[in-house]
């Protein structure tokens, strides 16, 4: 097989987590899954896979890759016949990118078919999964997902529901799940409910997503969002809500408001795109700076952009283009394409930026190798003064619940302080939005020290959950083998 490679461009920002979809009591079921799919590709980007369910078997397709470049064929989806399906994007936090690790995953179970999406992170599952392999668990994957199927295995008895339940009690991080048993969807948000879920409604079908983008698409209403440690079954008899778990803090991933989920999408009650237009205000509110004009960084910092623009009453311009047409991946880039780097997804306007003194607005600044570069390539097009404000504040701690960030060390923010990192990537001047801006812009007066109203412990090393896998003693990486895909 031909070698993929990660652009080097691409590791300079927070890669997404993971995107599900569940619908239940509509023919077609997996053709509304497709579309869903389509709508949380941002959410990961590696591969994708699709388990219905037809009332007699389970039908299954799992690929590397976009959710066009294999859903797209009628043959495909004729196969995947069912009045209930579930589905999964994937940006793998956990495991290999080969295909034995693309979700849903799929375990015959004592009391049936069983198949499981996850996004999120388990904190404790190689401690987990050591215990389960000394007991005599098989695993297939190199996934944490696999963990729950092998404890509801070693759970011995009970329904389905009370088997995950008894799994979920022994687990440790951030999940949200949709689940195909016979005749049944199954969601669950963790306690803290950190990472996102939801229910809709398209005639008498239910849907479970990640995001309401994913109703949209295919026309459905939005319902509610999940509780926090809420497990909703979806069957025959309609739906029931069990909440087994002991109540938790509310811990929402922060993040997502910043940058992982869709603009257009509302979760939790608030409006993405609003959201990061209070940001960009507070953050022009925090850090005046005198200029010419407002540009993003495309495509994530546009609606803080224009939340800072229309605050400091200064212009907004696309001063950068973006390239949509450039993937995730290059298949086998020469020396020479990768010297050339981020000119391949963005180039400045000149026009725009030219004599101008130039605010560029980000949503973060992970290695900050991509912002140096643009830096450089806005200076290059005759910016006067070039001067960075990020609608975050500095990233300094790695996440462990389903966000794939570089090792601490590789954090710019947990290595320099601002001063030096405006000297790093050549701005004029640097700022980020305070932990207390983030806050105020999503409605809060501030954060609450004793009691942090969201998780945000990729900027405060608070993290909400024990996190066993980085202090146990035991091996922290799974014995791998190499596949070609």
């Amino acid at each position: 097989m031909t070698q993929i490679s990660t652009h080097p461009w691409d590791d300079d920002h927070l890669k997404e987590e993971c995107g599900v979809f569940g619908i239940y009591g509509l023919e077609e079921a997996a053709t509304h899954t497709v579309l869903g799919l389509h709508a949380l590709q941002h959410r990961g980007q590696e591969a994708a896979g699709i388990v219905a369910f037809d009332g007699h078997r389970f039908n299954a397709h799992r690929e590397l890759g976009h959710v066009a470049d294999h859903f797209s064929s009628e043959k495909v989806v004729e196969r995947l016949k069912g009045y209930a399906s579930i589905g999964h994007v994937r940006y793998s936090t956990t495991g290999e990118t080969i295909l034995r690790n693309v979700q849903p995953l799929f375990a015959d179970l004592e009391v049936g078919g069983f198949a499981l999406a996850h996004n999120g992170n388990l904190t404790n599952a190689y401690a987990l999964r050591r215990d389960l392999v000394r007991r005599g668990s098989l695993f297939q994957s190199t996934t944490d997902t696999e963990v729950i199927t092998h404890l509801m295995a070693a759970a011995g008895r009970g329904s389905v529901v009370e088997r995950l339940t008894e799994a979920l009690l022994q687990v440790e991080g951030a999940y949200s799940l949709v689940a195909l048993a016979e005749d049944t969807v199954i969601g669950v948000r963790d306690p803290l409910g950190v990472r996102p879920l939801l229910m809709g409604k398209l005639g008498t079908a239910t849907i479970l997503a990640s995001e309401t983008c994913a109703l949209d698409i295919i026309g459905a209403t939005y319902v509610r969002d999940l509780d926090p440690g809420e497990i909703v079954v979806i069957d025959r008899n309609g739906v029931r809500s069990i909440k087994p778990f002991q109540k938790r803090p509310h811990r929402f991933c922060i993040f997502e408001y910043i940058y992982f989920a869709r603009p257009d999408s509302i979760i939790e009650g608030h409006s993405v795109y609003d959201a990061r237009k209070r940001i960009g205000a507070e953050l022009a509110r925090e850090s005046p700076v005198d200029a010419d004009v407002i540009v993003p960084v495309p495509d994530s910092g546009v609606p803080a952009a224009l939340g800072y623009a229309e605050e400091a009453g200064v212009p907004f311009e696309l001063g950068i283009i973006r390239n949509h047409y450039v993937g995730r991946t290059f298949i086998e880039p020469s020396d020479h394409i990768r010297h050339l780097g981020v000119r391949l997804k963005h180039n400045a306007n000149r026009p725009k930026v030219d004599g101008k003194r130039v605010v560029l607005v980000d949503d973060s600044i992970v290695r900050g190798t991509t912002s140096k570069k643009i830096v450089e390539m806005v200076r290059a097009a005759g910016a006067k003064e070039v001067h960075m404000r990020i609608s975050s504040p500095p990233t300094t701690y790695s996440c462990f619940y389903g966000i794939d960030t570089p090792e601490r060390s590789k954090l710019l923010a947990a290595q320099h302080n601002v001063a030096e990192m405006a000297k790093i990537i050549g701005v004029d001047s640097l700022a980020f939005v305070s932990i207390d801006g983030l806050y105020r812009a999503m409605g809060q007066p501030k954060r609450d020290n004793d009691k942090p109203q969201y998780c945000d412990a990729c900027f405060t090393g608070e993290y909400p959950t024990t996190l066993t896998d980085q202090t146990d003693t035991g091996p922290k990486q799974l014995s791998l083998l190499t596949e070609n895909a």
